[in-house]
């Protein structure tokens, strides 16, 4: 009987122990800084990335794998007629899904390719799902049908402390970060529909918390929360006091880590993702 495999990028934050314990395969995306190219969390982690950011004094840029990093790894999982799930970051962040969907079609083996529209954890929750189902032999049909239900349960938000990344990245003005940082702006946006679309203004740390702690109570009511991600650029003064809140309000198996460097780039240092799921 032949195997499901499920493949996903970087961008999930995943440890190695959930990699382990699941049986997955992470294809890292590319970052280059200062002039040197790095694999993200392969050679380059998250807390090392950021303090390099900030010396630096262009905006890093992440690459997406090559079509070919994909299919040798395509090839190599259904060379012997076993079916694989690609589950990427959304690709209105990134053409990586893109690039998996062109591998797929140079590809002989079986290949699904899926846009999870999102990043971080909320990519994770998919691919984990996806993974728990396989071992559990279900069919490709059943696993795509199933992520996409957690796609539509999904919501992400991220809350940036600078403008700075944001501004050299193209998503907002000169003028209008001047005017946010002078007024200590954290401007909170949604990932729903896997593109950055700003949703509200905080005008502190606690405001930015108190937010996502409404969001997640008001859209969690009568449901089953089925799991909730900090994502973090070291961005600990929001992030702790929101873990906390959330432990004290009786939600619980949080997952809480440093975001990869790729979104890191785009978000700047001090910034959080906040993501959960319901049944």
């Amino acid at each position: 009987m032949s195997k499901i495999h499920i493949v996903t990028d970087s961008t999930a934050d995943l440890k190695e122990d959930i990699i382990s314990k699941y049986n997955l395969h992470v294809v890292p995306l590319t970052i280059q800084i200062e002039g040197k190219t790095y694999l993200d969390r392969v050679d380059l982690e998250p807390e090392s990335f950021l303090e390099l950011m900030e010396k630096s004094k262009e905006l890093p840029k992440s690459s997406q794998p090559a079509p070919g990093v994909f299919k040798e790894l395509y090839d190599s999982l259904g060379g012997n007629g076993d079916k694989i799930i690609s589950i990427h970051m959304t690709g209105g962040m990134s053409g990586t899904v893109e690039s998996a969907r062109t591998a797929a079609e140079l590809s002989n083996s079986d290949v699904t390719v899926i846009d999870s529209r999102y990043i971080a954890h909320a990519l994770g929750f998919q691919v984990i799902e996806a993974a728990e189902m396989a071992m559990a032999g279900e069919s490709v049909e059943k696993i795509v049908a199933r992520v996409e239900e957690i796609r539509k349960n999904t919501k992400l938000f991220v809350v940036v402390d600078t403008l700075d990344n944001l501004v050299k990245g193209g998503r907002i003005g000169k003028g209008r970060a001047m005017v946010g940082s002078f007024l200590k702006i954290k401007p909170i946006a949604s990932l729903d529909g896997g593109e950055y679309t700003p949703v509200a203004k905080a005008r502190s740390h606690k405001q930015a918390v108190q937010y996502l702690l409404n969001d997640i109570k008001a859209n969690t009511a009568g449901k089953v929360v089925k799991g909730i991600g900090i994502a973090h650029a070291g961005g600990l003064a929001m992030a702790e006091p929101l873990r906390r809140q959330l432990e004290e309000a009786g939600y619980s198996n949080i997952k809480f880590d440093y975001t990869t460097p790729v979104i890191s780039t785009h978000t700047g240092i001090g910034a959080i993702g906040f993501m959960y799921y319901t049944d």
